[in-house]
């Protein structure tokens, strides 16, 4: 059972005594009681609650999150530490409550049982799973204690597993799942348990599965669950998204789960694809939409991909311009069929010293000269080399500019034959003018005398 920091309208004590004077237990058990009461109150809510935690997206960043909000206090002999857990409990526990959390100078203090305790202290012991029976849940969700379930379970016994899983499946599974140590354990259960174990514990899941892969935590383990549970059961999880599956598309979370989905499910299952028919513009400019269109192209059957590919060509210009759509294409370009990338390569043709010069277009540009059959790299690297009616020589621009110039540092180093001699002869008379520039971009064909130089990243 979890215990919360006191409001402001605590019996147990003003926040002024509560800074100068320790809690004793008594005052612990007051306060936890009087918590209770007023939880009791939310016992028709959903188990499932959003996590508290609200982190920035952990695809650009690390899983950092804000504690400072949260002084949780563990109470031993409580419910969490043996095999059930009521649904007041479960609900305090989703609504930010740990167990051994709070180290060094927080405001909160976090009680363990003994046994976490002499766990934590005592390294010269040899603990294997019985000793910590009954105590599963509370050690799952401790740093320390979830990482050595994790590795014990690698080479656990058949009884050792059902021992752990027992005391987890089902009281205790969806409040695990979404903890930042237990859903670790969880997962360990779906990688090393039997295909029993791994259906009831996916069980306990269903009715679940937008809130969990929504969330932080959660969506780590419906992405794992994906991987082990058999196919009906994928299903199951797949019609539960289906009403839903934009909004998880555009989900930081969420969008790794429609990603394995699209993996790991057959094409058959997956009618949620249609749905993102008339939205390719849409999902391809988005910073999660463009990763889930790529697994699509990746995955997926012509039947299911060929509409979105053909609606992806009429706006091609448009998304080798865009910070997200440029990947899409690329993807494309490197890896889809060839009348696909013909059809985008076809596009720059024209367009290649403008698209050069744009910070994300000139990505494109890169891939296609590398990905394009020979006669098609021929007629680009020819556009590049001829002068504009004006006089003016793109080569001159483009190794003058700062993306332009990567473009041309790519087309030195795939250009072959006759092409390159005559590439090489118009560039090298150049380089002379080239020292009066002293920013970087300009330095480096320079440096390279056509060799590659490594591309900063641009998006």
């Amino acid at each position: 059972m979890v215990y919360h920091a006191a409001p402001t309208h605590s019996p147990m004590m003003t926040p002024q005594l509560a800074a100068a004077v320790p809690a004793t237990l008594g005052d612990k058990k007051r306060e936890l009681q009087f918590n209770i009461s007023q939880q009791q109150q939310l016992s028709t809510q959903s188990l499932l609650y959003p996590s508290v935690r609200s982190p920035p997206s952990p695809h650009t960043q690390g899983y950092g999150m804000d504690y400072s909000q949260q002084v949780p206090i563990m109470i031993p002999g409580a419910p969490i530490y043996g095999g059930g857990i009521s649904p007041q409990s479960m609900q305090m526990f989703s609504q930010g409550g740990r167990s051994g959390r709070r180290d060094g100078n927080d405001v909160g203090v976090a009680l363990r049982s003994a046994l976490l305790e002499e766990f934590r202290a005592n390294k010269s012991r040899k603990w294997e799973l019985r000793d910590i029976a009954g105590y599963v849940v509370e050690f799952s969700g401790d740093q320390h204690g979830s990482r050595f379930i994790q590795q014990k379970l690698e080479t656990a016994t058949s009884e050792e597993k059902q021992s752990v899983f027992d005391e987890i499946v089902p009281n205790n599974a969806l409040q695990l799942i979404q903890d930042v140590f237990g859903n670790y354990v969880i997962q360990k259960l779906f990688e090393h348990g039997t295909q029993v174990q791994k259906t009831l514990l996916a069980n306990t899941m269903e009715g679940h599965i937008l809130g969990l892969s929504l969330q932080m935590y959660g969506c780590r383990v419906v992405q794992k669950a994906v991987e082990y549970i058999l196919p009906e059961q994928q299903g199951l999880f797949v019609k539960e998204l289906e009403p839903h599956v934009m909004r998880c598309v555009k989900d930081a979370n969420g969008n790794h789960v429609i990603q394995k989905l699209i993996e790991r499910v057959a094409p058959e299952r997956l009618a949620f694809v249609n749905s993102f028919k008339g939205n390719v513009f849409e999902l391809a400019t988005h910073p999660y939409g463009c990763r889930v269109l790529q697994r699509c192209f990746e995955h997926l059957p012509d039947d299911n991909t060929r509409p979105l590919l053909d609606e992806l060509h009429k706006y091609t210009i448009n998304l080798m311009q865009d910070q997200f759509g440029n990947y899409v294409v690329q993807f494309v370009v490197e890896h889809g069929k060839p009348q696909d990338r013909t059809l985008i390569i076809s596009k720059l043709r024209g367009q290649m010293l403008n698209m050069a010069r744009h910070k994300f277009a000139s990505n494109v540009c890169e891939k296609a000269l590398v990905c394009a059959d020979p006669e098609s790299r021929r007629l680009l690297i020819d556009e590049m080399m001829t002068p504009k009616q004006d006089g003016v020589s793109p080569l001159v621009t483009m190794m003058k500019d700062q993306f332009a110039n990567y473009v041309l540092q790519r087309a030195l180093s795939v250009v072959d034959g006759e092409q390159k001699d005559i590439l090489v002869g118009k560039v090298r008379p150049q380089l002379a003018s080239m020292r009066r520039y002293s920013s970087a971009y300009s330095k480096h064909l320079l440096s390279s005398r056509f060799s590659l130089t490594r591309r900063p990243a641009r998006s």
